[in-house]
């Protein structure tokens, strides 16, 4: 059994969309579940850009997903720009200029390259024939690729919808902003509601990481008001501002911060569960795309046994219960007997209620 997260061949790219060192947030790690839209799409983007005339079944292959789901997702890509499917036998391809290889220059380079020019303007220097025009070139493309990456996280944004939380109806869409702050390593300064605190403040947060759980976006990154690394989620964000500036990035082993955490909330110590599924919910179990690897046998009766460690108990309960009663556990005894107590509670509750 594994605790950590893992990757798994080409499945454990990382996205570089504005500059090979922006690296989108988005790494797989740690069997993420594939079913994620934004996470497909991207790496699609990659995959076609990388390989055109790539066919759905590598796409599917490499994404371990239906040809079926890769057909929807191109549906979806085609939102954001074209894509050609050649004659019989070949694949997809991007058509025109669409294209995710950037110059690679900083700000701060694109400041130098400026200031250059405006020395050669006032110096009157001699300079080698063509300087003038592979400088207005140079700005060019980079005003270009500014422009065509602001418009293409847009569209992500609108592609991707995020719902909102019960209390909070009226939440602005700011993924767009945060999937930028993130690529180009931005600060932000959020106005943030913490649930387990109910408590809403503003947080000064440099987001490393855009991560997808359980149909939720989460941000994992340095939050400077509690000098710490935090998890937030997206949806709780009320109010977000991009701050000018690159933040420094701290030593941070994502692998390491995760590691035994069931979906996304993270605990202080470990625990080992032992469950038995019945022989109706076995399959589906075994089919089930988890963040940790857990240990499973199959009894001669058609169940399952199932064996995992985890640092908190009340995500993995909750997925547990979704099973109901086909869902035994076994070990530890101490949460076998919590199960015990909140189906008492649940039969009160219900007692003496009549039949209509």
């Amino acid at each position: 059994m594994s605790g950590g997260v893992r990757g798994r061949g080409l499945a454990a790219l990382s996205y570089s969309i504005v500059s090979s060192r922006a690296f989108i947030i988005i790494k797989e790690n740690a069997g993420v579940a594939m079913d994620n839209q934004l996470y497909r799409l991207l790496k699609l983007i990659t995959l076609i850009q990388a390989y055109p005339g790539i066919r759905a079944k590598r796409l599917a292959e490499e994404c371990e997903v239906t040809e079926r789901t890769i057909y929807r997702d191109i549906d979806r890509l085609a939102q954001i720009t074209t894509i050609s499917k050649g004659r019989r036998g070949e694949g997809y391809r991007f058509v025109g200029q669409f294209a995710l290889y950037p110059l690679d220059l900083t700000e701060e380079e694109i400041a130098g390259l400026q200031a250059v020019a405006a020395w050669v303007e006032t110096a009157h220097r001699p300079l080698p024939p063509g300087w003038k025009t592979a400088y207005q070139k140079v700005m060019a493309a980079h005003a270009k690729e500014k422009k065509v990456n602001q418009e293409f996280l847009e569209r992500i944004g609108d592609v991707v919808r995020l719902g909102n939380p019960a209390w909070a109806p009226e939440t602005p869409n700011v993924f767009p902003e945060l999937l930028q702050a993130v690529i180009h390593r931005r600060p932000v300064k959020a106005l943030y509601h913490s649930q387990s605190r109910d408590q809403t403040d503003w947080r000064r947060i440099d987001p490393y990481y855009l991560i997808p759980r359980e149909h939720r976006f989460y941000v994992i990154g340095y939050c400077h008001t509690r000098n710490a690394f935090r998890t937030f989620r997206v949806s709780r964000f009320l109010e977000l501002r991009v701050l000018d500036g690159e933040y420094e990035k701290r030593p941070f082993d994502l692998n390491e911060y995760m590691k035994y955490t069931w979906s996304i909330e993270r605990g202080a110590s470990l625990i080992r569960f032992v469950v038995k599924f019945s022989p109706k919910v076995a399959r589906y179990v075994k089919e089930e795309e988890l963040f940790l690897r857990p240990q499973i046998r199959e009894l001669a009766d058609g169940s399952l046994w199932f064996q995992v460690v985890v640092n908190g108990a009340s995500e993995f309960l909750r997925w547990l219960w979704t099973y109901g009663p086909d869902a035994e556990i076994l070990e530890p005894k101490q949460y076998r007997d919590h199960m015990v107590g909140i189906l008492r509670q649940w039969l009160e509750n219900y007692e003496g209620v009549q039949k209509i």
